[in-house]
């Protein structure tokens, strides 16, 4: 799991050492890459992509939602 969050700040797991970028709650947004059908996060400009499991728990702890929900009633639906 690349993120975990602990008292709002979140920890971004940045690379395969273990190296991590934290950044409080406040500042993060989920977005959603569309072509991929996965959210993710934007740090210095490269996206890490998360599940949506750590997508809820980022949003909980205070996140900005700034995905892209698709539904089944919309053209290219992948539901």
């Amino acid at each position: 799991m690349p993120v975990r969050i602990e008292h709002q700040t979140c920890y971004f797991k940045i690379n395969d050492d273990g190296q991590e970028q934290s950044l409080p709650a406040h500042s993060v947004t989920v977005r959603t890459d569309i072509a991929k059908a996965m959210s993710y996060v934007d740090l210095d400009g490269e996206r890490v992509y998360i599940t949506e499991q750590e997508a809820d728990a980022l949003t909980v702890a205070g996140a900005t939602d700034g995905r892209q929900h698709k539904k089944v009633t919309e053209p290219g639906s992948a539901i």
